[in-house]
């Protein structure tokens, strides 16, 4: 199943670093199945930025096909990438774009890591344009179940499991 990525536009007050608070409108990006889902995600997650009253004014469908976050970064941009391919019947390029939203510091940073993220692909590809996205934080779909799972023992923790996975496969060596 694919993810699909929604841009919520939040409207509250926000306290700045002087200690004054004005009323700012901020975008934030979650994974959802529906809008009334990421309608109510956004609410809980403003919960823990706010204790104001808020309003959320704008819910959309957004285009990124992949987001990709990075350590030690603060930003978010806008990668468009061209996928390159040969259309058999008529011998010529074809180009397919597609969005990335990727983490970085700056422009520069941002092609590295789009460049990154490309790395496993097959085809040809280019990046036309990066441009830097208003969009502050990025929640990815996460129900907590799978910590609870490990916890009682009906899951493994992956740690646990890679090492399980190591030693079964020392075993078998030996074993030949």
């Amino acid at each position: 199943m694919s993810v699909i990525w929604y841009e919520c536009k939040v409207k509250y007050r926000k306290t700045h670093e002087t200690g004054e608070q004005k009323v700012t409108t901020d975008t934030y990006l979650l994974d959802a199945i529906s809008y009334t889902e990421a309608e109510s995600r956004i609410t809980e997650e403003m919960k823990a930025y706010t204790n104001e009253d808020f309003r959320i004014m704008n819910i959309k469908v957004a285009n990124f096909s992949e987001v990709h976050p990075f350590e030690n970064s603060d930003r978010w941009f806008k990668s468009k990438v061209s996928l390159v391919a040969l259309d058999e019947e008529s011998g010529k390029e074809r180009k397919t774009n597609i969005y990335l939203l990727v983490q970085a510091n700056d422009i520069k940073e941002a092609f590295e890591n789009t460049t990154t993220a490309m790395a496993d692909s097959m085809g040809d590809y280019t990046i036309p344009a990066i441009t830097e996205s208003p969009i502050l934080d990025v929640f990815p779909y996460f129900t907590g179940e799978e910590e609870q799972l490990e916890k009682f023992g009906v899951v493994e923790a992956p740690e646990t499991a890679e090492e399980e996975n190591k030693e079964e496969i020392s075993e078998e060596t030996e074993a030949v």
